[in-house]
């Protein structure tokens, strides 16, 4: 018997054509039922992703005190009481970790990194229209990072595959409804809805979510039909409508950091638009080198469209990120070089290196912050580690900076 995708269309000529729409429909029900049953057997229906505690050493470097000033205030009973072990090591939740952070802060505000009155909310960017540059991968790590730091971050995921939202435990297929991404807080008709409604906690505490999945395709369609009609008085404000979705939520976030779609699209420029900052990463293989280049040409003459129309391109940071990249191999070497020399401080200091242990944690859906070093072989996870705190580091001075404050 044949299968759906194998089903014959008759043609004017009588004869039986395979229909590709057929064949693509059934893979595609094929591969979602798969990816739910992966899913029910490591996630049972009524399960969450979880995130791990960390140990007290963890607990300190992240909180910037020492491990024993940590357990003086264990032992004093100030501050949360952390979970002990069966050998007596002590566990901190990452809410337990900010709570630290609000009660030292009390005598010593620097402990809270949260933006002052007069700090502008922090709109990143993480941009790139070539796959496999490390966009997702580079937007997760950095508002994680923020969030294990203290910043409140929102994460909006705006690429219709979704890959953000996969990491946080989402599966944009069966977890994410009509109306539940951002094109529902930006969309042109009676159906828009507040972002606030579409925002979701995630398991790390300090860390929201907008999810995305392929609703976001319908920006694309709605926009040029709504520029098209000279009756309407909104279609001069596509490129403005991200930023002022993200102005109603502002007085909650410190950071938002937005994974942008792999295309110069509608969803893009709108996002670039809304962005005090943007991140463009960037593979140092020739071939993606040189698509980065058609990138910021196409980029450049948009966003010089929009900003005759009365578009803000004004920023605070513009960086390129070097990510899988390899010390060892020569090329690559040359390539950013060739980068240094040309953008000179725009390219970060910092590279993300190529891991096996950032790949490892993938398979999982997990991101390296997620999983314990004790998964890894130490020096891959160390290795790996310091690699990413070093570039989010960097990004994280670059968004004090911006405040008016000392890195």
């Amino acid at each position: 018997m044949a299968t759906v995708a194998e089903n014959d269309v008759s043609s004017r000529t009588g004869k039986k054509v395979r229909s590709l729409t057929r064949l693509v429909e059934a893979d595609a029900q094929l591969l979602g039922a798969q990816l739910q049953q992966l899913r029910t057997r490591a996630f049972p229906p009524a399960a969450e992703k979880e995130l791990r505690k960390f140990t007290s050493g963890e607990a300190a470097k992240l909180i910037g005190v020492s491990d024993g000033y940590l357990r003086h205030l264990s032992l004093a009973g100030e501050g949360p009481d952390p979970e002990k072990t069966p050998a007596g090591r002590r566990l901190y939740a990452l809410d337990q970790i900010h709570e630290i952070r609000r009660y030292l802060a009390k005598t010593k505000p620097s402990y809270l990194p949260c933006r002052q009155e007069d700090d502008h909310l922090q709109v990143i960017a993480v941009t790139n229209f070539k796959g496999g540059s490390g966009k997702t991968t580079t937007a997760a790590h950095l508002a994680q990072f923020l969030a294990l730091r203290g910043y409140r971050t929102l994460a909006v995921d705006l690429d219709p595959q979704a890959s953000l939202s996969a990491l946080f435990g989402l599966q944009p297929e069966f977890d994410v409804e009509e109306n539940q991404t951002l094109y529902g807080a930006i969309r042109y008709d009676e159906k828009q809805r507040p972002l606030s409604d579409i925002i979701r906690k995630t398991y790390f505490a300090g860390l929201d979510i907008v999810p995305g999945n392929l609703e976001l395709q319908e920006f694309e369609h709605d926009t040029p039909r709504v520029l098209a009609d000279r009756h309407r008085t909104t279609h001069k404000l596509f490129f403005s409508r991200i930023a002022t979705a993200l102005e109603t939520v502002a007085a909650n976030y410190d950071v938002v950091v937005l994974d942008c779609p792999p295309s110069l699209s509608f969803l893009t420029l709108s996002a670039l638009c809304a962005a005090r900052s943007v991140l463009v990463t960037i593979h140092p293989q020739m071939l993606d080198v040189a698509s980065m280049s058609q990138f910021l040409h196409m980029t450049a003459a948009m966003l010089d469209v929009v900003e005759q129309a009365g578009g803000d391109a004004g920023y605070d940071f513009f960086r390129y990120v070097v990510t899988r990249y390899e010390p060892s191999d020569g090329p690559q070497g040359q390539i950013v070089g060739l980068m240094r020399s040309l953008f000179g401080e725009r390219v970060l200091t910092n590279s993300i290196l190529k891991s096996t242990a950032v790949s490892d944690a993938g398979l999982t859906k997990q991101t390296l912050y997620e999983v314990g070093r004790e998964n890894f072989t130490r020096v891959t996870y160390d290795r790996a580690i310091e690699s990413l705190d070093n570039v989010n580091g960097e990004i994280e001075g670059l968004i004090r900076e911006a405040w008016g404050r000392a890195s």
